[in-house]
């Protein structure tokens, strides 16, 4: 692991100072490589799918762990798209002439090395190098075990991508064990490592905000909520509540706890409860819930601050805008939240008193994404408070330096 942060402080150096069409190359690069590698990615991915259900691996980790056609293309997607946007690196902004003659102003610059620790999605794989090679940082990336042969068949490709655009193969590198203890190496490797992201369940970020001694980008749990407002419209709000939970399952957006206003529960629930039933979901009420729902199981106090990744929802019936405020202050993890309503005024005080990465009105928080943004891909989905906040992109890959520009000028 010292080893693999030499090398990763050497490259971060060369891609500090890297062109941004030198960058996008290699992400170009990259793409072609999954592409042409498709086969092979596949066949690795069964290979780890086979040992992953033999281990008994739950079924929203195996569904995270799955490469299919349609994943793979997206992968090469979204590192095209980061091959499209503005390079961030070098961008100088606030420039303000002093009193004293000079100029100061602010330069967006590169964190330096990035460490990312992440469980069962190979696609973070690709997601991760491309983001931060855009960004001008080297970055170590350590996949989880059940992973490891998809993760390795795609650092194939990136050092494929790497080279044809001349830069240094360390500039990405996949730790190639399942051996527990590199990942804290990884933790304790200040000297090389900037800044550390976790992605995963939340035994992995309790672990690793217990034993890093290098900072980290926290991604803590998705208990997400879906508001159903008095004033909401009724279909609107189904079709929002069913895509926010069933879109899928194992994702830190989907929906874990629907409120809904008591003046619209009946006309809204009966429906969406036929639809989840329909889609094999387990709903798990308050008593108010279960009187308009027969076959909805008595939700305990612990199922309000449970991530489930299943398909499994808590329901609650709420007397309105202001106790489902403070039902998401009790048993929100400050993720994704969203309000279905026509009533913008209450719309505006959601989005206001809700203190979540990402508030959302009218929309499913399915769409809680880097890709979805606008921002190609996603580093993971920060819901701390500290440099960066919600998807971690480009930007949150950077920090920023003062900058004085003078022309002589002394301090007297």
């Amino acid at each position: 692991m010292r080893k693999l942060g030499v090398e990763a402080r050497a490259a971060a150096r060369e891609l500090a100072r890297a062109t941004t069409a030198a960058k996008n190359d290699a992400l170009r690069g990259i793409a072609d490589a999954l592409d042409a590698a498709h086969d092979e990615l596949r066949a690795a991915n069964v290979d780890d799918l086979a040992r992953a259900r033999s281990a008994g691996l739950a079924s929203a980790l195996v569904d995270r762990l799955e490469l299919t056609p349609a994943r793979i293309a997206a992968m090469a997607a979204g590192l095209r798209q980061v091959a499209t946007l503005a390079d961030p690196v070098g961008a100088v902004s606030e420039l303000v002439a002093r009193p004293s003659g000079i100029q100061v102003g602010r330069m967006r610059v590169p964190l330096g090395v990035v460490g990312i620790i992440y469980e069962s999605r190979p696609n973070v794989t690709a997601d991760a190098a491309g983001l931060c090679l855009k960004a001008g940082n080297a970055s170590i990336l350590r996949g989880g075990s059940e992973a490891l042969r998809s993760n390795q068949a795609i650092a194939a490709c990136i050092a494929a991508g790497l080279e044809t655009a001349g830069l240094p193969r360390a500039a990405v590198q996949v730790v190639a064990t399942r051996d527990r203890a590199a990942v804290g190496e990884l933790l304790r490797m200040d000297r090389y490592v900037d800044v550390i992201v976790p992605r995963g369940g939340k035994g992995l970020i309790e672990r690793v905000s217990r034993e890093a001694t290098v900072p980290v980008i926290k991604h803590l749990d998705g208990i997400c909520h879906v508001y159903i407002d008095s004033a909401a419209d009724p279909a609107m709000a189904v079709d929002i509540a069913y895509n926010a939970k069933c879109q899928r399952y194992g994702t830190c957006n989907t929906m874990e706890t629907l409120l809904v206003a008591r003046e619209i529960a009946p006309r809204v629930l009966p429906g969406l409860a036929a639809r989840y039933r329909e889609a094999g979901v387990e709903l798990r009420g308050c008593p108010a819930t279960r009187a308009l729902i027969s076959d909805a199981v008595a939700a305990c106090e612990a199922d309000w601050d449970t991530e489930h990744l299943a398909a499994i929802l808590s329901i609650r019936i709420v007397e309105g805008l202001d106790e489902a405020l403070d039902h998401i202050d009790r048993h929100g993890s400050q993720h994704t939240d969203a309000i279905v309503t026509e009533n913008w005024t209450r719309a505006r005080r959601f989005l206001a008193e809700v203190d979540s990465s990402s508030v959302m009105v009218n929309a499913s928080t399915r769409f809680a994404d880097g890709f979805e943004y606008g921002l190609g891909a996603e580093i993971g989905i920060s819901t701390g408070k500290l440099h960066a906040r919600g998807p971690v992109g480009l930007e949150g890959l950077t920090s920023q330096k003062y900058i004085v520009l003078g022309d002589g000028q002394v301090r007297k």
